[in-house]
């Protein structure tokens, strides 16, 4: 089980008491969201930038799967609580990792701009959320590593293209400059509230849309 970690000062003392991102129940609906691409497309750098705004340059593999928690505020006020899992990309780890698939409400699929296999492999992934998901499960198509523009072997059109094919909303971006890591989760979120209250009308929102501001973004924590 996963415990949540304190937020320390720079004198290393406690500023805070330890995370309560977890025990919070101030939030009007919880969204579980995947983060699924081949290992080393930048998946736990992504999600570090967007939890924590921090970058870590260093590359360690996810063990099986782990997740951070982050709160967001849609435009009309409604609370939405974010469960936000990162998962191993290697093949010895995929029983594991898609057992989470069944419940999740979004994917980022992820490849890395540099390298040709990743960008391949994303029908790969995207057939093994199609076989473990539920079909209303919405999907972002995510372009990591754009500062990386040296080092390109995916050109910006090949992912465009791929993501027009599938139906799919598309982003470059960059997990150590934060181009776009935002505005890729807004999107994402945004289509998931759309999508709810399209069907269920989880908001009590008539006109189909939840839009999210970036302005409404709360304070998240490291867990």
């Amino acid at each position: 089980m996963i415990q949540p970690v304190s937020t320390n000062s720079k004198d290393g003392k406690d500023a805070s008491p330890p995370c309560a991102e977890y025990s919070d129940m101030n939030f009007d609906c919880m969204f579980k969201i995947l983060l699924i691409g081949n290992s080393g497309v930048g998946k736990t750098s992504f999600l570090l930038q967007y939890c924590d705004n921090k970058f870590n340059p260093a590359f360690v593999s996810t063990v099986g799967i782990d997740f951070k928690v982050k709160t967001v505020v849609t435009q009309d006020k409604k609370r939405i609580k974010l469960q936000v899992w990162d998962t191993a990309g290697q093949e010895r780890y995929k029983i594991i990792t898609t057992q989470y698939y069944r419940h999740a409400m979004g994917f980022l699929v992820m490849y890395d701009i540099t390298n040709e296999t990743s960008f391949l492999d994303v029908r790969n992934w995207l057939g093994q959320v199609q076989q473990h998901s539920f079909g209303t499960a919405q999907i972002i198509l995510v372009g990591n590593k754009s500062d990386l523009e040296d080092q390109r072997v995916v050109p910006v059109q090949r992912g465009k293209d791929l993501a027009d094919e599938l139906g799919y909303e598309f982003f470059e971006a960059s997990a150590k400059t934060a181009s776009e890591v935002q505005n890729t989760f807004t999107a994402l979120v945004s289509a998931i509230c759309m999508q709810m209250s399209e069907t269920v009308n989880t908001f009590g929102d008539t006109t189909g849309t939840v839009p999210l501001s970036n302005n409404k973004v709360e304070p998240s924590c490291s867990c």
